[in-house]
């Protein structure tokens, strides 16, 4: 093929169901020279890929999994759009490539079937040709061909096998059909059928101008609930009405068009594969049976799941640690740097505290999310995912959830991020919304500042249970019951949540888990790797920017109107004497005596500027908010400066800790034992009354348990359902959940 530079590129689909090795077949054609997104208005991931095949400019869609192109949902209806050229973002397809599972060839013939009477340039990848042949299948790839009357190509994806003859032949399907050469296959289906189709084409032109998609009618009529209903540019009342009664015409002895369909299409199969496939006689064992007999057991599967949840949970959750704090470091270092090189003001802090304090805050996550999503990626890849959610099944269908909503909900109590983004393993639209406005509620690591901190501060380490074996000892302590009855808390609401969001505003019967477990193979470390990097650049880049603005507008909040005039004016004569006496101290001679004054000096000094900064937090906006707002947190025992707390909080749950300690005059050590005596001794404005009592933490605690003060997880809800309609929501319902948690936490608590 000759170049040809003012053609617009070639642009080939990849379909396939998920077992068929399609990611990896993705990244052998495309490299990394990729990139990923998502399709307007739905949750289905775009990937696009540029490769060159010959001399020509190619793009590669890897289109969303799937067994069949009937559609049930919008996401779902994607692949039908874009293979018909109805999706706006993308080009229709030049040639579509359907990669099959040799070891489940007559499946995925299904897919095949469907694909032919969409009319365009069709190749088929037969994959995993030597999982096949472990499984004692020989297949006849040339007769195969024959019979399909298309070029069949084998492939070992993984290994790189047969990519140059899979370009070729599509090279010269392209060329064929602008050739004029491309030959016009015969549907599965029955004549009468056709006939039926061709009447709704001829009712559409009359109708719009022009017709619909031929294939687009044809699922009209076969398939009922999502198509019956959805809003379908071109399909107008009187093309309804006569799909209706199409419909009805061949709906006999109540077997309706969609049992006609799979009953005639598996008959087509059976021709096509007749002479092709060789099995022999005696059925080989093969090391993924092996397996299975162990890692499905009803006993033996289980304890092994628990086992690598529990490694993946502790590698997500402190596998971590050290990158975190790495992390932590060189944003910490970054801002002691910017501030000693900047004189003070506002600029000052809105560089240390604004912008690096922000990104601080994105890129803190992202050791959680590669290394989840590494564990994902080879756990999909090997095979195990699959059974993994089989395990899972039967426990999650009780609250109306599939298996697969398991591992996202797990994998939150370290982040709630990482586990949202993880719900893209879940085909079904109402489950996977469901699990992502729940995943929320789990108790994550962000939580924990608050929870230490009052916990250690105002519940008594009184001992339950004490167990002594020589010189070990072990006691169940109070505090220890409190911090489980957190974690617990927040697992009994997102059930009742799922309970309830299933019977009302996602309705539905849980899904039949009809899963098809691949076979074990070596993760591909192409895909794995390729995987971690999509995951941790899309957070940056679309929820970190979020995230970034946000903390800027809340270091704006808590630093203006900054008017030091006003602010410093009661603090200025302290500052003088304190200055006065370091400087007396230091003409001293070197003595213990001068050393310990000096640091007494010092640590008023400290203690005075913790003052003065939080005197600057009463007469910032976010202070004022605070003392406005008072009249609705006093129901929870709170006043305006732990309001103040939990409104600084909203990028993130940890922020109330360092904002508590601002202003309550202590800084932002949250482990200073000095801030939670400071809380210990705080009082009501013009009161000696306590403000922090048990019931009042309690109260924070329980709120910060239910409450949605996370502003990078909202930003994944949004990035995840393509819409703000559910960040709203679970913003909305965990708030509301978490205020009247917090009030009757409060109100009970006084009782006693």
């Amino acid at each position: 093929m000759t170049t040809d530079t003012t053609r617009r590129p070639m642009t080939v689909a990849l379909l396939g169901n998920p077992n068929t090795g399609k990611s990896t077949l993705f990244s052998a054609l495309v490299g990394v020279r990729q990139r990923t997104g998502n399709y307007p208005g739905v949750t289905v991931e775009k990937k696009v890929g540029r490769t060159t095949i010959g001399e020509t400019a190619c793009n590669v869609i890897d289109l969303p999994g799937t067994y069949s192109l009937a559609p049930h949902s919008p996401d779902e209806m994607v692949a039908v759009d874009v293979l018909l050229g109805r999706q706006a973002e993308s080009q229709r397809p030049d040639v579509i490539v359907c990669i099959v599972d040799a070891s489940n060839l007559s499946r995925n013939l299904y897919l095949v079937s469907q694909l032919i009477e969409l009319q365009r340039p069709l190749v088929v990848a037969l994959n995993m040709v030597d999982v096949a042949s472990d499984k004692g299948v020989q297949i006849d790839v040339e007769r195969l061909s024959q019979n399909l009357g298309l070029p069949v190509i084998p492939i070992q994806a993984n290994r790189k096998q047969g990519i140059e003859r899979l370009t070729a032949a599509i090279t010269e399907a392209v060329e064929n059909q602008q050739g004029g050469v491309l030959t016009k296959r015969d549907s599965p289906l029955p004549a009468e059928w056709q006939a039926e189709v061709t009447a709704l084409e001829t009712l559409s032109r009359q109708v719009n101008g022009a017709p619909l998609p031929r294939y687009l009618l044809e699922r009209l009529v076969l398939d009922t609930g999502y198509l019956e209903t959805a809003d379908l540019e071109g399909v107008t009342p009187p093309v309804r009405e006569a799909v209706a009664a199409a419909r009805s015409r061949f709906t006999t002895d109540g077997q309706s068009p969609a049992v006609m369909e799979t009953i005639a299409r598996y008959q087509w199969v059976a021709q096509i594969t007749d002479g092709v496939l060789t099995q022999t006689t005696q059925t080989r064992v093969t090391a993924s049976d092996r397996l299975d007999h162990v890692l499905t057991h009803r006993v033996w599967g289980p304890l092994i799941f628990a086992t690598i949840m529990l490694v993946i949970f502790q590698a997500v959750f402190n596998g971590a640690v050290i990158f975190m704090d790495l992390i932590e470091a060189w944003v910490g270092s970054a801002g002691d740097w910017i501030g000693a090189h900047m004189p003070d003001g506002a600029l000052q802090s809105l560089m240390v505290d604004g912008v690096v304090g922000g990104v601080g805050s994105v890129l803190v996550f992202l050791p959680q999310i590669v290394i989840l999503f590494f564990f994902i990626a080879v756990l999909e890849d090997c095979g195990y995912m699959a059974r993994a959610a089989y395990l899972m099944d039967r426990l999650m269908s009780r609250i109306g959830l599939s298996g697969k909503s398991f591992i996202p909900l797990l994998s939150s109590f370290a982040c709630a991020v990482p586990g949202i983004m993880g719900t893209r393993v879940i085909e079904n639209r109402r489950d996977r919304l469901v699990t992502i406005l729940i995943a929320p509620l789990m108790t994550c690591s962000a939580r924990l500042p608050v929870y230490f901190l009052l916990i250690a501060a105002f519940i008594p380490a009184t001992s339950l249970v004490a167990w002594r074996l020589g010189p070990i000892s072990w006691s169940l302590t109070l505090q220890h019951v409190t911090l489980l009855g957190l974690y617990v808390l927040g697992v009994v609401t997102a059930i009742l949540a799922a309970l309830a969001m299933k019977r009302t505003i996602l309705p539905g019967e849980t899904p039949p888990f009809v899963l098809e477990l691949p076979s074990y193979k070596f993760p591909d470390v192409r895909v794995v790797l390729h995987r971690m990097w999509e995951r941790a650049w899309a957070f940056i880049c679309r929820a970190g920017t979020l995230i970034f603005a946000v903390s800027i507008l809340v270091w704006a909040a808590a630093y203006f109107p900054h008017d030091a005039a006003q602010v410093e004016a009661p603090f200025a004569q302290r500052r003088a004497e304190l200055a006065a006496a370091i400087e007396q101290t230091e003409q001293m001679p070197d003595s213990a005596a001068r050393t310990e004054e000096l640091v007494a000096l010092s640590d008023q000094s400290e203690r005075l500027e913790n003052e003065v900064a939080g005197a600057y937090l009463r007469q910032s906006l976010l202070g004022r908010v605070g003392r406005w707002m008072e009249p609705l947190f006093k129901p929870l025992g709170w006043d305006w400066r732990i309001g103040c707390g939990v409104l600084a909080s909203f990028p993130a749950r940890e922020v109330v800790v360092g904002t508590l300690g601002v202003i309550y005059n202590m800084g932002d050590d949250d482990e200073s034992a000095g801030l939670r005596e400071s809380l210990r001794e705080a009082t009501w404005d013009g009161t000696d009354r306590r403000v922090f009592t048990i019931p009042v933490a309690l109260s924070i605690m329980v709120f910060f348990a239910l409450c949605a003060q996370c502003i990078s997880t909202l930003a994944i809800i949004r990035r995840e359902t393509n819409s703000w309609r559910w960040p709203i929501f679970s913003f909305t319902y965990m708030t509301v959940l978490a205020y009247v948690g917090a009030l009757l936490t409060y109100q009970i608590g006084r009782l006693f």
